[in-house]
């Protein structure tokens, strides 16, 4: 026993100071000056194999010199996986590239698509590798775990760059001009309750914030419908976060509030209004009741408002969403929003470096959906198309 803890104490006093090839002389150092029995005495109290002991053993009986550097002789140590497997590459390659083709007699096109799937399917081919080798092959075949990347837009139509550049145009037009120029549209609708928010935030190590362990989508829960104006000229931003329906209504009523409560201040002498807009949603180029709702509003300001909408597809590029949008999503990431009071906080506090500063208020309005605009309504607004794809490009102006 005493052999033991002399050997256990030896190496516990040097193991750090070891590599490879001097555990392995140590070893057979020691188990030679014990004499008979000294490999296993050894091996049993350092954990050491007794194959690399005698490996050691071989080296000091051998006074192999290794090049500086080196732990091992030229060809010692474990065959790699594509020495032992000469055709790895291409057989991995092929049990992967039908799943990007989209092959379906490849074994593995309806399972996931990972490495420890690959690995199985290998060992029913008599490869015996792991799942750790199959991400080293992986890797040299030049694959990567990527996510999905939202690139497609659909059938582009014939306008859609020409539509750009108008949009372009006339904001530079208007800018120069001094007169305001807003982009607008619906955030996402959230859910309030008690429910995980994406992101995360800083808080004492081991005390997360305690949310629900589901968010069941439940119609009796409150939503918070958050429309937004960007101006472009003064970088500065406005929320209505309404409590009833996304409707046309609601989102001219948020553009009236903005101008109530930033606007007309902020801009004095305005002589006309542009807004750029998305094709679809509550402010789409086809609803008659967002119209006939600018048609209301611009006979209250007594201006002309202009409004130039993105193609469909590309709305993206709405300088809203990533001028005022994305920031407030960062603001209030891994923040549970469990009330209007929560939202409409978290909204007003959203910042940047570069002087972004945002305005929020609740609407408390009831904008039911289903509202109609009759034939006369229709025919008594004071619309003006745009030569160039009026559609998309219009002006309302004030009647009488």
């Amino acid at each position: 026993m005493e052999a033991d803890d002399l050997i256990r104490k030896k190496f516990a006093a040097l193991e750090d100071s070891f590599n490879e090839r001097s555990r392995r002389l140590w070893a057979a150092t020691e188990a030679r000056a014990l004499g008979y029995g000294g490999v296993s005495l050894v091996a049993r109290n350092t954990g050491i194999s007794r194959r690399a002991i005698a490996v050691g053993l071989k080296e000091i009986d051998t006074r192999v010199a290794l090049p500086p550097g080196r732990i091992r002789s030229t060809g010692g140590g474990r065959k790699s996986a594509l020495d032992l497997h000469p055709g790895l590459l291409d057989i991995v390659e092929r049990l992967v590239e039908p799943l990007t083709r989209g092959d379906p007699e490849s074994p593995l096109r309806w399972t996931c698509k990972s490495t420890r799937r690959i690995a199985e399917e290998l060992k029913k081919q008599r490869i015996m590798v792991s799942s750790r080798v199959v991400r080293l092959v992986l890797h040299d075949l030049r694959y990567r775990l990527q996510a999905n990347r939202k690139t497609m837009e659909g059938k582009q139509h014939r306008d859609r760059n020409a539509q750009f550049e108008y949009i372009n145009a006339r904001t530079t037009s208007m800018l120069a001009d001094k007169q305001p120029v807003i982009s607008v549209d619906t955030k996402k609708k959230e859910v309030l309750g008690n429910f995980a928010n994406k992101g995360r935030q800083w808080r004492p190590t081991g005390n997360p914030e305690r949310v629900n362990d589901h968010d069941f989508p439940d119609p009796k829960l409150a939503r918070a419908h958050p429309y937004g104006v960007w101006e472009f000229e003064r970088n500065r931003g406005f929320v209505n976060v309404g409590v009833d329906h996304d409707t046309a209504a609601f989102a001219v009523a948020s553009i009236a509030a903005w101008w109530r409560a930033e606007g007309k201040k902020a801009y004095p002498r305005t002589r006309e209004l542009l807004i750029t807009a998305d094709a679809g949603g509550s402010n789409g180029h086809r609803l008659r009741l967002w119209k006939w709702e600018l048609q209301r509003l611009s006979d209250k300001m007594g201006i002309p408002i202009s409004v130039c909408h993105f193609p469909p597809g590309t709305s993206k590029w709405n300088k809203v969403e990533h001028r005022l949008f994305s920031f407030i999503s960062s603001n209030w990431r891994g923040e549970p929003l469990r009330d209007y009071e929560t939202v409409v906080n978290l909204i007003s506090r959203t910042t940047t470096k570069t002087g972004l500063r945002v305005k929020c208020r609740l609407d408390r309005s009831r904008y039911p959906i289903g509202k109609k605009v009759t034939k006369k309504q229709w025919e008594s607004i004071n619309l003006e198309r745009n030569s160039f794809c009026g559609d998309w490009n219009y002006t309302i102006k004030p009647r009488g």
